[in-house]
This record gives structure tokens, sequence and C-alpha cells, in this order.
């Protein structure tokens, strides 16, 4: 891990990633990263024709994720202060994959792994994952209009494409701790010992980076 913590939250959509950073911000004192979602003038459009929509949508998040992160780097990890964040930049190639053409993809790529080549990476991922049933009540629960038209077939993928996504992340970078997180047993919003249980294992995970520092 890198000297100064950055976590990154993962998880399909609705799974509770921001409100999980909150509360490890808060409890941490470490500064919150939320991703830019409803500012997205593409979304609502996009959920009802992805095909349509899904390139300027794409392209809105990259653009604005890599700016949040150039200036979370200058402001803040440069500065030894410590980052929490509901989101990593590489969701959005998990993202991209799934929604646009083949052509599209080919273009997006190329300008994605531009504009990440020297990003600050997080050195500890946190893995919310749940089944369809959960994500779908959660996002009926949080009430965002823009969800409203999800399909439930575009949600399952997505959630094995996450799926996938982090059983490759953690064979490419054995040396970055990740924490997985089952949202049909765990609810870390109405149950305090389960946010608890997530404290301490972040915690153990700050502890022992810091041992191997030392030595």
């Amino acid at each position: 891990m890198a000297e100064v913590p950055f976590i990154a939250i993962e998880g399909p959509i609705g799974i509770g990633k921001t409100s999980l950073a909150k509360k490890l911000s808060v409890h941490f004192d470490f500064h919150l990263l939320k991703e830019i979602v409803e500012e997205n003038p593409f979304l609502g459009k996009f959920y009802d024709d992805i095909d349509e929509w899904s390139f300027q949508t794409e392209m809105f998040f990259l653009c604005n994720r890599f700016k949040q992160l150039e200036d979370i780097e200058q402001k803040y990890l440069l500065e030894n202060k410590a980052v929490v964040a509901d989101y990593h930049i590489s969701k959005n190639m998990i993202f991209a994959k799934r929604t646009l053409q083949a052509d599209k993809f080919e273009k997006y790529e190329q300008i994605y792994h531009i504009l990440t080549k020297d990003m600050p990476v997080p050195n500890m991922m946190i893995y919310l994952h749940a089944s369809l049933d959960t994500i779908l009540k959660r996002i009926r629960l949080r009430g965002r209009e823009i969800e409203q038209n999800i399909k439930a077939s575009y949600l399952a993928q997505l959630a094995q494409d996450y799926e996938d996504y982090m059983n490759e992340f953690e064979k490419l970078h054995p040396e970055i701790p990740v924490i997985r997180i089952n949202g049909d047993e765990m609810d870390f919003v109405k149950h305090q010992d389960n946010l608890d249980y997530i404290i301490n294992q972040v915690d153990l995970h700050l502890n022992n980076h810091k041992t191997v520092a030392k030595n």
C-alpha cells in the first residue's frame, strides 16, 4: 500500500457505496470523494435508450472522474491526507464494455488509458455485492427518479460484470487488500454491528500496513 491511505469502495448500482464512504470518512476523519452521478445530463436518456446515449454518458463520467482524481492527488494525497472514495475510476471500463458498441468502445478505451495512465491508485478496496433482489430493493428505497427505468436484466449483467472484474482485480493486484462485504447478509446503514465489523476490517489492514512500513 501507498503511504497515505486511499480507500475505494466499489459495487453495483444502489449497493450502498456512498453511504459506506460517508460513514468511514466520519469515523477515520478521511477526506470523502463522491462520484458525480445525477449531474450527468445524459444519464436519464441513457436508462431509456442505452445504445443511443451510452457513449455520451460514459465520456461524461470518465472526464469528471479524471478531474476529480487529479484534484484529489494534488490537494490531499500529495499532502499526506487520507481519502475514501465511493468509486474506483476503473469501473468505467466495466460499464463501457457492457454498454458501448465495438467501434465506440475502441475509441473510448484509447481515451481511458491516456487519461488514467498516471492517476493515483487506491491502496485498499472495499467490494460491496448482493443478489439482484437486494440491489433492486435498495434502488427503490433511495428513490432516484432517473434510476427507476433501469432494467433488472441490465442490473443482473452488471452485478456479474463486477464480480468478474473484482476477481480479476485481485489476481492483477495481489498487493492491494480487498474487503468483500455481502449485502444480503449485512446492512451497515441499519445495523451498527455490521458497520463496526467493516470498520474493524479497515483498521486491521491499515495497521498491517503501518507494521510493514516500519519494518
